[in-house]
């Protein structure tokens, strides 16, 4: 009998620039266990935690920052696999089963990467196009999926 799959609740977050709507750029940061693995802010959800709550904290955990404005939601929850390596140190959870929200950092924000447990070492603001070419890495297709949605809806 086959075991079924563990998905690990997460929270994922498309920040854009404090610019917003004048100009639409996107907010990425590079990994600092991975080699030029380059990410939008995510995390787990804690038990009893809703996404939104969620959210707030892995912000201020991952980016030094909170101080967001929410947008939008992505309407599904959307699920993938780990990588056999990432599949190892996640364990016992074979993937996880994403919340995808857009939201603006507010003109008063203040990125510091430099965080009680850094995931991260350094980031940029990027064109929706160099979103595309800078993602090499597994979670490339969901970021697709959840930018055209957004995109479709008039959000970006």
């Amino acid at each position: 009998m086959k075991e079924e799959k563990k998905y690990r609740p997460n929270v994922a977050v498309v920040v854009l620039s404090p610019a917003y709507p004048f100009d639409c750029k996107f907010f990425i940061a590079k990994r600092n266990d991975m080699e030029d693995i380059w990410q939008f802010p995510q995390g787990g959800i804690d038990e009893g935690e809703s996404p939104k709550n969620a959210l707030f904290r892995e912000l201020k955990e991952e980016i030094g920052t909170d101080e967001v404005e929410i947008l939008a939601e992505y309407p599904e929850w959307i699920s993938y696999d780990f990588p056999a390596k990432i599949a190892q140190k996640m364990y016992p959870y074979d993937g996880q089963n994403q919340k995808y929200f857009l939201v603006k950092l507010k003109s008063s924000a203040k990125i510091n990467l430099n965080t009680k447990h850094p995931e991260f070492n350094a980031f940029k603001f990027i064109s929706l196009n160099e979103v595309f070419n800078t993602i090499n890495h597994f979670k490339k297709p969901i970021y697709v999926k959840v930018l055209k949605y957004f995109k479709e809806k008039g959000y970006i």
